[in-house]
């Protein structure tokens, strides 16, 4: 997307620091994580849990936090053959996830379900992916 389309789509896309023009490129963003679990969560844990997992992303990933999305929602899951407390977790974003990254966000992740929802980290799958910035789209258009 050409720069112009991207400022009337996205909103200016320079920004001043320290006295010098610095360009953000709005292909770099937008992470969002979907968390689908087993267990039922209360109105006041779901807005901590969003909280939390918000910030882990955009610390992890190193994207401003007011681009991160993260939903959480309920889900019928067997793992294992069993059922039980369980979560699967989806995380997409363009650019910012490698092999490093994604460990320290399962990390993260894995720890906050446990001690939030009691879900133990074997009961976890987190699932991580690189989306093309073609492929992600916002405000009636995409960001490549």
């Amino acid at each position: 997307m050409p720069r112009s389309n991207r400022r009337a789509c996205f909103g200016e896309t320079k920004k001043s620091f320290l006295g010098k023009r610095l360009e953000f490129y709005f292909d770099r963003l937008m992470p969002l994580l979907k968390l689908e679990t087993t267990v039922a969560v209360s109105e006041d844990k779901r807005k901590g849990l969003l909280a939390a997992l918000s910030k882990a992303v955009a610390e992890t990933i190193g994207k401003p936090e007011q681009y991160v999305m993260v939903t959480i929602s309920q889900a019928a899951i067997v793992m294992s053959g069993k059922s039980g407390d369980a979560a699967f977790v989806d995380i997409r974003s363009i650019g910012g996830l490698n092999g490093e990254v994604n460990r320290k966000l399962s990390q993260q992740i894995c720890k906050l379900l446990k001690d939030s929802l009691g879900i133990p980290p074997d009961r976890t799958y987190v699932n991580f992916a690189d989306v093309d910035a073609g492929n992600w789209g916002r405000n009636g258009s995409t960001f490549g």
